[in-house]
């Protein structure tokens, strides 16, 4: 294993420790990283979601804000605003919360929809148009949205294009007992900490420059040709589902963009990548393909008829698609 990966793996572990009983969210964060997208997740107050993006930021090289999108939030509050000096007679544009390495984008459903196309333009383009110049973002730049579930009064879906726009859709669940357990003894251990100088052993942050190295192996990971054809047939099943069954046509409307193909392949390689191999394997395709696809997917009204759900669709198409 290089030095490279030890380095991931040591902040994996770090993350672990902090985030504890989320396994799937700490995993899909970092894959995020390696594949250089942005992940939407999905679950009810109170899992961490926040406190996992920021013990990230801390284990990197890099700098993180949080943002809380509410109905009232304008496109300056995230770009930034050109302020005029007086004294200059001039204008100067001061940077607003996108121009930092980690973003939290806390129920970004609740945000209208000239929010919503502004952050668009950050995540596809990584650039910032204010007014008639345009600005670059940082090379490492990752949005984590989130969304909750259960309240839908007072919110704005969002957009396909949007969606699209997400490497992955994170769903995150409840932590069972002996997590929960071990969840309170750490809080109560940090509460004794306040005031006191901590205990904990201190994580050295990797340097961006290590990033960018991992993802230049993680694009370099083998992939046999027969995977890769299989990969593209599950995607290409999402489209012309008709190969594979009647009942799979009744359920989708829309299939996945090629944008679906390369998250799928990128966060493939990262998955093998931070599991220690130096290959590809068909579990690795499979295992992402609920995260990269269920956001993309567009199902039918007989298909929600049924209660039917994208997950239960990309499960089908798993088990018929053959696996080379």
């Amino acid at each position: 294993m290089s030095e490279i990966q030890n380095a991931l793996i040591a902040l994996k572990n770090h993350i672990a420790e902090e985030i504890i009983g989320q396994d799937v969210l700490v995993e899909r964060m970092l894959i995020g990283l390696l594949a250089d997208g942005h992940i939407l997740v999905e679950g009810a107050p109170g899992l961490a979601k926040t406190r996992a993006i920021n013990v990230l930021s801390h284990g990197i090289e890099g700098d993180f804000h949080r943002v809380q999108f509410t109905p009232d939030l304008l496109p300056a509050d995230l770009t930034g605003t050109e302020i005029y000096r007086p004294q200059q007679g001039t204008f100067e544009f001061q940077k607003g919360p996108l121009f930092h390495n980690l973003i939290l984008a806390d129920e970004i459903n609740r945000s209208p929809a000239k929010v919503q196309a502004a952050l668009l333009e950050a995540m596809a383009e990584r650039q910032i148009t204010v007014g008639q110049a345009t600005y670059k973002l940082p090379a490492l730049f990752m949005v984590m949205a989130t969304q909750n579930p259960i309240e839908q009064e007072g919110t704005y879906p969002l957009p396909e294009a949007q969606l699209d726009r997400f490497l992955l859709q994170v769903k995150v669940d409840y932590p069972n007992a002996e997590h929960e357990k071990a969840i309170l003894r750490l809080v109560r251990a940090e509460a004794r900490q306040i005031g006191q100088k901590s205990m904990k052993k201190s994580f050295t942050p990797m340097t961006q420059a290590t990033l960018f190295e991992a993802r230049n192996a993680v694009l370099d990971l083998y992939l046999a040709e027969p995977l890769e054809d299989y990969l593209l047939q599950i995607i290409l099943a999402t489209r012309k589902p008709k190969v594979y069954g009647d009942d799979l046509v009744s359920w989708l409307q829309y299939g996945a963009s090629p944008r679906a193909s390369i998250a799928l392949d990128r966060c493939a390689r990262a998955k093998a990548w931070l599991s220690e191999r130096d290959y590809v394997a068909p579990e690795d395709i499979q295992e992402m393909a609920f995260d990269v696809l269920r956001h993309r997917l567009i199902l039918s009204y007989e298909a929600e008829a049924e209660g039917m759900t994208t997950d239960d669709v990309i499960k089908e198409l798993i088990a018929r698609v053959p696996v080379p």
